[in-house]
Protein backbone atom coordinates (compact mmCIF):
# COMPACT_ATOMS: atom_id res chain seq x y z
CA UNK A 1 0.00 0.00 0.00
CA UNK A 2 1.26 3.45 -0.90
CA UNK A 3 1.54 5.88 2.03
CA UNK A 4 0.34 8.81 -0.07
CA UNK A 5 -3.28 9.82 0.36
CA UNK A 6 -4.57 11.49 -2.79
CA UNK A 7 -7.19 14.19 -2.67
CA UNK A 8 -8.97 12.36 -5.49
CA UNK A 9 -8.81 9.03 -7.26
CA UNK A 10 -10.74 8.73 -10.49
CA UNK A 11 -11.72 5.21 -11.53
CA UNK A 12 -12.12 5.22 -15.30
CA UNK A 13 -10.26 7.11 -18.00
CA UNK A 14 -13.06 8.15 -20.32
CA UNK A 15 -14.28 11.71 -20.96
CA UNK A 16 -15.89 11.91 -17.50
CA UNK A 17 -12.80 10.62 -15.73
CA UNK A 18 -10.23 12.77 -17.48
CA UNK A 19 -12.38 15.89 -17.23
CA UNK A 20 -12.75 15.31 -13.49
CA UNK A 21 -8.97 14.86 -13.26
CA UNK A 22 -8.33 18.00 -15.31
CA UNK A 23 -10.57 20.18 -13.16
CA UNK A 24 -9.31 18.67 -9.90
CA UNK A 25 -5.62 18.93 -10.78
CA UNK A 26 -6.06 22.46 -12.09
CA UNK A 27 -7.59 23.37 -8.71
CA UNK A 28 -4.53 22.03 -6.92
CA UNK A 29 -5.91 18.67 -5.79
CA UNK A 30 -3.55 15.68 -5.93
CA UNK A 31 -5.26 13.42 -8.43
CA UNK A 32 -4.79 9.89 -9.76
CA UNK A 33 -6.64 8.32 -12.69
CA UNK A 34 -6.88 4.53 -12.84
CA UNK A 35 -7.87 3.20 -16.27
CA UNK A 36 -7.83 -0.49 -17.15
CA UNK A 37 -7.54 -0.25 -20.94
CA UNK A 38 -6.73 2.94 -22.82
CA UNK A 39 -7.37 6.66 -22.59
CA UNK A 40 -10.89 7.45 -23.75
CA UNK A 41 -12.81 4.40 -22.59
CA UNK A 42 -15.75 3.39 -24.79
CA UNK A 43 -15.21 6.55 -26.81
CA UNK A 44 -12.21 4.92 -28.51
CA UNK A 45 -14.58 2.53 -30.29
CA UNK A 46 -16.05 5.45 -32.25
CA UNK A 47 -14.17 6.06 -35.48
CA UNK A 48 -15.26 9.69 -35.74
CA UNK A 49 -17.05 11.99 -33.31
CA UNK A 50 -18.88 14.82 -35.05
CA UNK A 51 -20.98 16.22 -32.18
CA UNK A 52 -18.29 17.31 -29.71
CA UNK A 53 -17.85 21.11 -29.87
CA UNK A 54 -14.58 22.57 -31.09
CA UNK A 55 -13.86 20.06 -33.85
CA UNK A 56 -15.72 21.27 -36.95
CA UNK A 57 -14.25 18.45 -39.06
CA UNK A 58 -14.87 15.85 -36.36
CA UNK A 59 -12.26 13.89 -34.43
CA UNK A 60 -11.50 10.23 -33.85
CA UNK A 61 -12.55 8.81 -30.49
CA UNK A 62 -9.04 7.49 -29.77
CA UNK A 63 -7.43 10.85 -30.55
CA UNK A 64 -9.95 12.76 -28.42
CA UNK A 65 -9.29 10.39 -25.52
CA UNK A 66 -5.54 10.97 -25.78
CA UNK A 67 -6.04 14.74 -25.87
CA UNK A 68 -8.22 14.64 -22.77
CA UNK A 69 -5.59 12.57 -20.98
CA UNK A 70 -2.80 14.98 -21.93
CA UNK A 71 -4.85 17.96 -20.70
CA UNK A 72 -5.26 16.34 -17.27
CA UNK A 73 -1.59 15.36 -17.06
CA UNK A 74 -0.54 18.88 -18.03
CA UNK A 75 -1.88 20.17 -14.72
CA UNK A 76 -0.29 17.45 -12.64
CA UNK A 77 -2.79 14.60 -12.59
CA UNK A 78 -1.19 11.17 -12.42
CA UNK A 79 -2.26 8.26 -14.61
CA UNK A 80 -1.85 4.52 -14.20
CA UNK A 81 -3.18 1.82 -16.49
CA UNK A 82 -4.41 -0.79 -14.04
CA UNK A 83 -7.65 -2.61 -13.43
CA UNK A 84 -9.32 -1.92 -10.11
CA UNK A 85 -10.06 -5.19 -8.33
CA UNK A 86 -11.76 -3.90 -5.18
CA UNK A 87 -12.74 -0.67 -3.49
CA UNK A 88 -13.53 0.28 0.09
CA UNK A 89 -15.49 3.49 -0.32
CA UNK A 90 -16.84 4.12 3.18
CA UNK A 91 -14.98 6.28 5.67
CA UNK A 92 -12.93 9.43 5.25
CA UNK A 93 -10.07 7.60 3.53
CA UNK A 94 -11.11 5.33 0.66
CA UNK A 95 -8.96 2.36 -0.39
CA UNK A 96 -8.68 1.28 -4.03
CA UNK A 97 -6.89 -1.95 -4.90
CA UNK A 98 -5.47 -3.00 -8.25
CA UNK A 99 -3.71 -6.29 -8.92
CA UNK A 100 -0.37 -4.92 -7.73
CA UNK A 101 -1.05 -1.91 -5.50
CA UNK A 102 -3.42 -0.33 -3.02
CA UNK A 103 -4.12 3.40 -3.25
CA UNK A 104 -5.78 5.77 -0.79
CA UNK A 105 -7.83 8.89 -1.39
CA UNK A 106 -10.10 11.31 0.42
CA UNK A 107 -12.54 11.41 -2.52
CA UNK A 108 -13.30 9.00 -5.35
CA UNK A 109 -14.97 9.65 -8.69
CA UNK A 110 -16.63 6.57 -10.17
CA UNK A 111 -16.41 7.05 -13.94
CA UNK A 112 -16.44 3.44 -15.07
CA UNK A 113 -18.97 3.98 -17.85
CA UNK A 114 -21.40 1.57 -19.47
CA UNK A 115 -21.09 -0.69 -22.45
CA UNK A 116 -23.75 -1.68 -24.98
CA UNK A 117 -25.50 -5.01 -24.68
CA UNK A 118 -24.63 -7.00 -27.79
CA UNK A 119 -26.75 -9.36 -29.85
CA UNK A 120 -24.39 -12.28 -29.31
CA UNK A 121 -24.66 -13.20 -32.99
CA UNK A 122 -21.45 -14.49 -34.56
CA UNK A 123 -19.46 -11.86 -36.42
CA UNK A 124 -20.82 -8.88 -34.49
CA UNK A 125 -17.49 -7.73 -33.07
CA UNK A 126 -15.83 -7.89 -36.49
CA UNK A 127 -18.49 -5.60 -37.97
CA UNK A 128 -18.48 -2.91 -35.28
CA UNK A 129 -17.66 0.30 -37.14
CA UNK A 130 -18.27 -1.52 -40.42
CA UNK A 131 -22.03 -1.32 -40.44
CA UNK A 132 -22.85 -2.32 -36.86
CA UNK A 133 -23.24 0.53 -34.38
CA UNK A 134 -24.74 1.16 -30.95
CA UNK A 135 -25.36 4.91 -30.86
CA UNK A 136 -27.56 6.65 -33.42
CA UNK A 137 -26.73 10.10 -32.05
CA UNK A 138 -23.02 9.33 -32.46
CA UNK A 139 -22.95 7.52 -35.79
CA UNK A 140 -26.24 8.25 -37.53
CA UNK A 141 -24.82 10.84 -39.94
CA UNK A 142 -22.52 8.20 -41.44
CA UNK A 143 -25.68 6.64 -42.86
CA UNK A 144 -27.26 9.74 -44.35
CA UNK A 145 -29.62 8.77 -47.20
CA UNK A 146 -28.94 5.06 -46.64
CA UNK A 147 -31.01 2.09 -45.47
CA UNK A 148 -30.63 1.09 -41.84
CA UNK A 149 -32.37 -0.88 -39.11
CA UNK A 150 -32.65 -0.50 -35.36
CA UNK A 151 -32.78 -3.68 -33.28
CA UNK A 152 -34.78 -3.34 -30.06
CA UNK A 153 -38.15 -2.38 -28.66
CA UNK A 154 -37.64 -0.02 -25.73
CA UNK A 155 -37.49 3.76 -25.47
CA UNK A 156 -33.87 3.92 -26.61
CA UNK A 157 -34.58 1.86 -29.72
CA UNK A 158 -37.56 4.04 -30.66
CA UNK A 159 -35.57 7.23 -30.01
CA UNK A 160 -32.82 5.93 -32.27
CA UNK A 161 -35.31 5.02 -35.00
CA UNK A 162 -36.94 8.46 -34.83
CA UNK A 163 -33.57 10.21 -35.06
CA UNK A 164 -32.48 8.04 -38.00
CA UNK A 165 -35.79 8.61 -39.80
CA UNK A 166 -34.77 12.25 -40.22
CA UNK A 167 -31.39 11.28 -41.68
CA UNK A 168 -31.71 8.02 -43.57
CA UNK A 169 -33.54 7.04 -46.73
CA UNK A 170 -35.20 4.03 -45.10
CA UNK A 171 -35.41 2.87 -41.47
CA UNK A 172 -36.65 -0.47 -40.13
CA UNK A 173 -37.30 -1.26 -36.47
CA UNK A 174 -36.75 -4.95 -35.75
CA UNK A 175 -38.38 -6.30 -32.60
CA UNK A 176 -38.63 -9.83 -31.20
CA UNK A 177 -42.25 -9.38 -30.16
CA UNK A 178 -45.49 -7.99 -31.62
CA UNK A 179 -45.65 -4.99 -29.28
CA UNK A 180 -43.07 -2.42 -28.18
CA UNK A 181 -41.94 -1.86 -24.59
CA UNK A 182 -41.50 1.86 -25.28
CA UNK A 183 -43.86 4.34 -23.65
CA UNK A 184 -46.95 5.45 -25.57
CA UNK A 185 -45.68 8.93 -26.41
CA UNK A 186 -42.68 7.42 -28.18
CA UNK A 187 -44.82 4.86 -29.97
CA UNK A 188 -47.23 7.51 -31.22
CA UNK A 189 -44.36 9.48 -32.73
CA UNK A 190 -42.83 6.34 -34.22
CA UNK A 191 -45.96 5.19 -36.01
CA UNK A 192 -46.23 8.60 -37.68
CA UNK A 193 -42.59 8.73 -38.73
CA UNK A 194 -42.50 6.37 -41.69
CA UNK A 195 -40.31 3.83 -39.88
CA UNK A 196 -41.25 0.32 -41.04
CA UNK A 197 -41.87 -2.20 -38.27
CA UNK A 198 -40.48 -5.71 -38.51
CA UNK A 199 -42.40 -7.62 -35.82
CA UNK A 200 -41.71 -11.00 -34.24
CA UNK A 201 -38.19 -11.18 -35.61
CA UNK A 202 -34.75 -11.88 -34.22
CA UNK A 203 -31.38 -11.59 -35.91
CA UNK A 204 -29.75 -14.99 -36.47
CA UNK A 205 -26.78 -13.97 -38.62
CA UNK A 206 -25.07 -11.01 -40.24
CA UNK A 207 -24.64 -10.72 -43.99
CA UNK A 208 -21.37 -9.09 -44.93
CA UNK A 209 -18.54 -8.64 -47.34
CA UNK A 210 -15.98 -6.30 -45.79
CA UNK A 211 -18.91 -4.41 -44.31
CA UNK A 212 -22.40 -5.30 -43.18
CA UNK A 213 -24.74 -5.83 -46.15
CA UNK A 214 -27.77 -7.08 -44.25
CA UNK A 215 -29.13 -9.46 -41.63
CA UNK A 216 -30.86 -12.81 -41.60
CA UNK A 217 -34.06 -12.72 -39.58
CA UNK A 218 -36.02 -15.57 -38.02
CA UNK A 219 -39.72 -15.23 -37.30
CA UNK A 220 -40.07 -15.93 -33.57
CA UNK A 221 -43.49 -17.53 -34.10
CA UNK A 222 -43.11 -19.56 -37.30
CA UNK A 223 -39.34 -20.08 -37.47
CA UNK A 224 -39.36 -18.84 -41.06
CA UNK A 225 -36.15 -17.09 -42.13
CA UNK A 226 -35.59 -14.22 -44.52
CA UNK A 227 -32.91 -11.70 -45.41
CA UNK A 228 -33.11 -7.93 -44.96
CA UNK A 229 -30.57 -5.90 -46.93
CA UNK A 230 -29.09 -2.97 -44.99
CA UNK A 231 -26.28 -0.45 -45.03
CA UNK A 232 -26.23 -0.24 -41.26
CA UNK A 233 -27.64 -1.80 -38.09
CA UNK A 234 -28.04 0.04 -34.79
CA UNK A 235 -28.27 -2.35 -31.84
CA UNK A 236 -30.42 -0.84 -29.07
CA UNK A 237 -31.17 -3.69 -26.68
CA UNK A 238 -29.82 -1.96 -23.62
CA UNK A 239 -26.59 -0.91 -21.96
CA UNK A 240 -24.79 -2.48 -19.03
CA UNK A 241 -23.25 -0.13 -16.45
CA UNK A 242 -19.79 -1.20 -15.33
CA UNK A 243 -20.60 -0.88 -11.64
CA UNK A 244 -20.61 -4.41 -10.15
CA UNK A 245 -17.46 -3.59 -8.22
CA UNK A 246 -19.39 -1.06 -6.11
CA UNK A 247 -22.48 -3.16 -5.38
CA UNK A 248 -23.53 -3.04 -1.74
CA UNK A 249 -21.62 0.18 -1.09
CA UNK A 250 -23.21 2.82 -3.31
CA UNK A 251 -26.93 3.08 -4.05
CA UNK A 252 -27.87 1.93 -7.56
CA UNK A 253 -31.08 1.72 -9.55
CA UNK A 254 -32.58 -1.56 -10.78
CA UNK A 255 -30.39 -1.53 -13.90
CA UNK A 256 -27.20 -1.05 -11.89
CA UNK A 257 -26.62 2.63 -12.64
CA UNK A 258 -25.13 4.69 -9.80
CA UNK A 259 -27.78 6.93 -8.27
CA UNK A 260 -26.54 10.52 -8.28
CA UNK A 261 -28.16 13.81 -9.21
CA UNK A 262 -26.60 16.65 -11.21
CA UNK A 263 -24.18 17.34 -8.36
CA UNK A 264 -22.80 13.80 -8.99
CA UNK A 265 -22.91 13.07 -5.25
CA UNK A 266 -23.71 9.44 -4.46
CA UNK A 267 -25.12 7.91 -1.26
CA UNK A 268 -21.60 7.78 0.22
CA UNK A 269 -19.88 11.00 1.39
CA UNK A 270 -16.85 11.77 -0.71
CA UNK A 271 -17.87 9.44 -3.54
CA UNK A 272 -19.10 10.89 -6.83
CA UNK A 273 -20.52 9.30 -9.99
CA UNK A 274 -19.78 10.77 -13.41
CA UNK A 275 -20.49 9.80 -16.98
CA UNK A 276 -22.41 6.86 -18.41
CA UNK A 277 -22.39 4.92 -15.11
CA UNK A 278 -24.62 7.58 -13.51
CA UNK A 279 -28.41 7.71 -13.65
CA UNK A 280 -29.18 10.24 -16.38
CA UNK A 281 -31.22 10.84 -19.52
CA UNK A 282 -28.52 11.49 -22.12
CA UNK A 283 -25.25 9.57 -22.39
CA UNK A 284 -22.88 11.36 -24.73
CA UNK A 285 -19.25 12.48 -24.64
CA UNK A 286 -20.28 16.04 -23.84
CA UNK A 287 -22.56 15.05 -20.94
CA UNK A 288 -19.84 12.79 -19.55
CA UNK A 289 -17.36 15.67 -19.65
CA UNK A 290 -19.92 17.89 -17.95
CA UNK A 291 -20.33 15.31 -15.19
CA UNK A 292 -16.57 15.19 -14.74
CA UNK A 293 -16.36 18.94 -14.21
CA UNK A 294 -19.21 18.84 -11.71
CA UNK A 295 -17.69 15.88 -9.86
CA UNK A 296 -14.42 17.75 -9.38
CA UNK A 297 -16.27 20.86 -8.20
CA UNK A 298 -18.39 18.83 -5.77
CA UNK A 299 -15.34 16.96 -4.48
CA UNK A 300 -13.50 20.23 -3.91
CA UNK A 301 -16.43 21.48 -1.86
CA UNK A 302 -16.56 18.25 0.12
CA UNK A 303 -12.84 18.48 0.95
CA UNK A 304 -13.24 22.09 2.01
CA UNK A 305 -16.04 21.09 4.40
CA UNK A 306 -13.82 18.37 5.92
CA UNK A 307 -11.12 20.90 6.71
CA UNK A 308 -13.41 23.62 8.05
Amino acid sequence: MEDKIYDMIVIGGGPAGYTAALYAARSGLSTLVLEKLTAGGQMTNTEQIDNYPGFPEGIGGFELGERMQKAALRFGAENQFAEVKSAELAGQVKRIRTRKKEFQARTVVLATGAYPRKTGVEGEDRLVGRGVAYCAACDGMFYKDKTVAVYGGGNSAVEDALLLSRICKKVYLIHRRDALRATKVYQDALFQSGVEMVWNSRITSFLSDKRLTGVELEDTKTGEKRELLLDGLFVAIGRIPDTKLFAGQVDMDEAGYLIADETTRTSLPGVFAAGDARTKQLRQVITAASDGAMAAWSAEGYLAEQHS
